[in-house]
């Protein structure tokens, strides 16, 4: 890792929300669900109905954008990777559509990096998957953003290392051999730590 190289941490996330600049809940509880794991989208939707919440399922980016042309919810829960693209961009659009909605990105990697971008691109909150539906009631429904602080949790190196390559294959689109080309790294030594778990 360059010296001169940023390795976003969970303080950067907590930064972007300042204090008292938590928006007000929306009035409706319209909610868009996307996810492609079926089972879990399934699951999560009747959760999220017994709590009162009209719901909208959806399994692509491309259902999920649509979705958004008719009537955009006030909530939504979007996975990060999905098999035609990545969640922000339904996230993106959702906050250009209804700047009020509370949207909460799911991602099965625990990455730092990309939840900051998340929240950059308009995701009211991110949550690591396996998430229940009651964190992610709480998440959607928070009068505060509460991430843990990362001084008193200090990432290991391995950590460090696992996130700045991830930061950097976001950056390239998640092209393998891009990213493995930045980091002077071999692509069959990459896609061995993308297909990991992230360390602790």
């Amino acid at each position: 890792m360059n010296a001169d190289e940023h390795v976003e941490t969970e303080d950067d996330a907590a930064d972007l929300h300042d204090e008292g600049a938590i928006p007000a809940l929306p009035e409706d509880r319209s909610l868009l669900i996307l996810d492609d794991d079926k089972p879990f989208l399934h699951r999560l939707a009747r959760a999220m109905e017994s709590r009162g919440f009209l719901v909208t399922q959806c399994e692509s980016v491309a259902d999920g954008l649509a979705a958004l042309e008719n009537t955009p919810p006030a909530f939504a829960i979007i996975d990060m990777r999905l098999g035609d693209g990545n969640g922000l961009d339904v996230i993106q659009k959702l906050k250009e559509a209804r700047p009020d909605a509370r949207g909460i990105i799911l991602t099965g990697y625990g990455n730092i990096a990309t939840a900051v971008t998340a929240v950059k691109m308009g995701a009211f909150d991110y949550l690591a998957k396996p998430a229940d539906a009651d964190e992610i009631y709480h998440a959607l429904m928070a009068t505060t953003i509460d991430k843990p602080d990362a001084q008193e949790n200090p990432m290991s190196a391995d950590r460090v290392r696992w996130e700045h390559i991830q930061r950097v294959f976001e950056s390239c689109d998640r092209n393998v051999s891009e990213t493995a080309r930045r980091l002077n790294m071999h692509r069959r030594t990459l896609q061995r730590i993308l297909a990991k778990r992230a360390p602790r």
